[in-house]
């Protein structure tokens, strides 16, 4: 399914599961921001069954680029604030208010920037009741009302896809699956929003070395990889992350039910 104006948009449907199964199609969904949507983008999101939108965007994410839902029926917003992979937050910090920056201020700022898997380690460290949230929220949906979630941030590849790998790595979808979807978004990104993110890094008088392009728009394996080798060291299963954030049992295996086919 594509829908005009919407990158990175897609059903985490037809996931295989370890034990056997697959995800059902139709109660998560993931992408980029929704401020691109088109007028005809905005009426097949409402021909959709999704009715919860979930967004990890800070209040500056979200006031530069504010999200267009249709007006037709509707829909639940629940905004999750993930400070750790807001990109433009970071970039922005990287260089001096209202003055050029100088190459050696430049130059150190970029040798500190985090991988994308020590970005990714810190958001679970502090993200534990957002990613709790978003699981009952799950939990909660039903194929007999438009309750699907589709979560998202600006890129719908880091905070989103640190959630969505969360997500169908509690239920057991099979972990190659989960590292696939994920590096998957690179590709979906590739083109013109990505050239215009990279722009605008230019813009801000930034070089777009190898490093950066891989923060702003990549999404390699091992990054999502070193997330989920976080969770099983510090706490077992992504089931266990989920419940230090506050996930009780119950919606746990409703979120199992309403996931797994």
């Amino acid at each position: 399914m594509t829908i005009e104006g919407l990158y990175n948009f897609r059903d985490i449907g037809g996931m295989p599961i370890a034990g056997g199964g697959v995800t059902r199609a139709g109660v998560l969904y993931r992408s980029a921001a929704l401020g691109g949507l088109t007028p005809n983008g905005i009426g097949a999101l409402a021909a959709t069954d999704i009715g919860v939108v979930v967004d990890f965007r800070t209040d500056a994410e979200r006031q530069a680029d504010p999200d267009r839902l249709p007006d037709a029926r509707p829909f639940k917003t629940v905004e999750l604030a993930l400070l750790q992979g807001a990109m433009n937050d970071m970039t922005q910090q990287l260089i001096s208010s209202g003055a050029a920056p100088a190459q050696a201020d430049i130059e150190q700022a970029l040798s500190s920037m985090p991988t994308l898997g020590a970005l990714y380690t810190g958001m679970l460290a502090g993200g534990a009741a957002q990613f709790a949230e978003v699981a009952q929220l799950i939990a909660v949906s039903s194929s007999e009302a438009r309750t699907a979630v589709l979560v998202h941030c600006t890129a719908g590849k880091d905070r989103t896809g640190v959630a969505t790998a969360l997500m169908l790595d509690a239920v057991g979808a099979d972990r190659d699956a989960i590292i696939a979807d994920y590096a998957s978004s690179q590709e979906h990104l590739a083109g013109p929003w990505a050239d215009g993110m990279l722009a605008q890094v230019t813009k801000m008088g930034l070089p777009v070395t190898p490093a950066l392009r891989t923060l702003i728009t990549g999404t390699p394996p091992e990054a999502i990889e070193q997330a989920l080798s976080w969770v099983d060291e510090n706490h077992g299963t992504s089931a266990d992350y989920l419940r230090s954030g506050g996930l009780n049992d119950a919606n746990l295996n409703e979120m199992r039910e309403r996931l797994v086919k």
